[in-house]
């Protein structure tokens, strides 16, 4: 029988954004004896998963695992739902398509159902019939949180949550701090290396005086694009994406007049991408803009007092993980906010360091193991970014560029038989992404059950999508009222806050 593995006795975390506090957040919870230290530096704009106010549906998993409940995120940082992405412009003028989230499509997608009535074409233009129950309940801005201890309409559907990002770092910085986490702000004066192609110790500054050092035996940097930490090891390397996606110049507008909404919105326009993102503390809104645009013509397409511009050239570390540090979100990988993936990824890469752990001595293969799959994360969410620029519109409006041979192959896979190949790591499920790209108005080849499909199988799947998409329609009050219950707390019978609501 082996010894067990002598466990770590300090874990450090540099940055003071989201990414950082829910990092110091979850490693506390994993391993409740170990010492938790943030060391706090200054942020940085182009670090988009920190300054992010969404995720995808991973994420909701994630705070469940972390005790971080919906209706504290609702409550306490201005939480809201969004139940899909809505593109315009992207396959032609005048086009427009959806991506719910979920495997709810999977079905329709498979049968002349879905080609015939259940979206149509998603490249033609002009109004569609709603192609998910996603869409039919955005459509008719109704939705509720299933319970859980019942059957319901909505079990399929999955969904994203928004928050205000402030708020929603602070409601983590508090469990935080009630579990024990220390949080010190400084910047690095120096690092120390520990002779093994790693850190021993920060020697920490503040307000240009060194202060002390922090030791520790894994260091997780949360610094943003910098990567100050991973950047200073001999044999960092960072992956450029420049060859696939364009350069971009990030014009964001001052928040505008909170709204409810089930549905953020994505427009492509002459000059570039409109994201339009609906927070129920303030709509905001960010241009990406192509080559060469004026910014007369910028501040025009933007529509709004315009805040800040930003720019950003994408790309990954080679390896996330290397000696004894480890880099999760913008230090790992920096891109667009197109899509909302960055927050996302941040995500994705701490469950999997949770996952793999290391005790006080690491192991070799459990880096390479973390390394290949975070470069795999990195990668899905490349292509999928090159997916929206390879649309046939996008491509006029950013020019041509190569794509990835792994996005080839899926391109070609679609456009001739309806079908995805499988994707290790994918950064959305192939359900969304099958959604996507018709939005996106990539044709798609018809798959060889709905040729096989008679008329009448055909009108069956129509029959019962009408039915489904009615008993959701009755089940699911208007939204404002779901969220005004939500609002209110509900007294279980012992006393405590109770998170089921009544409806």
């Amino acid at each position: 029988m082996s010894d067990s593995r002598e466990r770590l006795r300090r874990i450090c975390i540099a940055g003071s954004g989201q990414v950082a506090v829910i990092a110091a957040l979850a490693l506390k919870r994993t391993v409740p004896d170990v010492d938790v230290v943030v060391l706090g530096l200054p942020g940085d704009p182009a670090a988009y998963a920190d300054r992010a106010a969404t995720a995808l549906p991973y994420s909701n998993k994630l705070h469940d695992r972390l005790g971080l409940t919906e209706q504290a995120i609702i409550q306490r940082a201005g939480g809201s739902h969004r139940l899909l992405m809505r593109y315009f412009g992207w396959g032609a003028e005048g086009q427009a398509g959806a991506m719910p989230y979920g495997a709810q499509l999977d079905a329709q997608w498979r049968t002349r159902f879905a080609n015939e009535w259940g979206g149509g074409p998603r490249n033609a233009s002009g109004k569609r019939p709603a192609g998910s129950l996603a869409e039919v309940l955005a459509d008719a801005g109704r939705f509720a949180v299933p319970p859980g201890d019942m059957p319901t309409p909505l079990d399929d559907l999955d969904y994203a949550l928004r928050w205000n990002m402030p708020a929603y770092r602070a409601l983590m910085a508090d469990v935080a701090q009630q579990l024990g986490v220390t949080y010190l702000a400084g910047e690095i004066a120096a690092l120390e290396p520990d002779g093994q192609g790693g850190i021993a110790a920060i020697a920490v500054a503040q307000q240009g005086q060194i202060q002390g050092k922090i030791e520790a035996g894994l260091f997780v940097d949360c610094s943003g694009p910098a990567a100050h930490l991973l950047s200073a090891l001999p044999g960092a390397r960072r992956i450029d994406w420049s060859s696939f996606l364009p350069a971009l110049r990030m014009l964001h507008a001052k928040p505008q007049q909170g709204m409810l909404a089930l549905e953020d919105r994505v427009s492509l326009l002459p000059e570039g991408w409109l994201v339009e993102f609906a927070g129920a503390d303030g709509l905001q809104v960010t241009l990406g803009l192509a080559e060469s645009i004026s910014e007369e013509a910028a501040l025009r397409a933007l529509g709004a007092e315009p805040s800040e511009m930003v720019t950003l050239a994408a790309g990954c570390a080679r390896d996330a993980w290397a000696g004894n540090v480890v880099a999760l979100g913008d230090a790992a990988a920096s891109f667009e906010p197109l899509g909302h993936l960055n927050l996302d990824l941040a995500h994705r890469q701490l469950g999997l360091l949770l996952e793999m752990l290391p005790g006080r001595t690491i192991e070799p293969l459990e880096r390479a193991e973390f390394n290949r799959r975070a470069t795999l994360m990195a990668q899905q969410v490349r292509d999928t970014l090159a997916t929206h620029y390879s649309a046939p519109r996008a491509r006029k409006v950013f020019g041509e560029k190569p794509l990835p041979e792994s996005l080839l192959h899926v391109l070609d896979q679609f456009t001739r038989r309806g079908r995805l190949p499988f994707r290790d790591e994918a950064a959305l499920l192939n359900q969304e992404y099958i959604a996507l790209l018709g939005a996106l108005g990539f044709p798609a080849g018809v798959t060889p059950q709905a040729l096989s499909q008679n008329p009448r199988e055909a009108q069956a799947a129509r029959a019962t999508f009408e039915a489904q998409a009615q008993a959701a329609l009755q089940f699911a009050p208007p939204y404002q009222q779901f969220m005004a219950q939500m609002m209110q707390p509900q007294q279980q019978p012992g006393g405590g806050i109770a998170g089921d609501l009544q409806y």
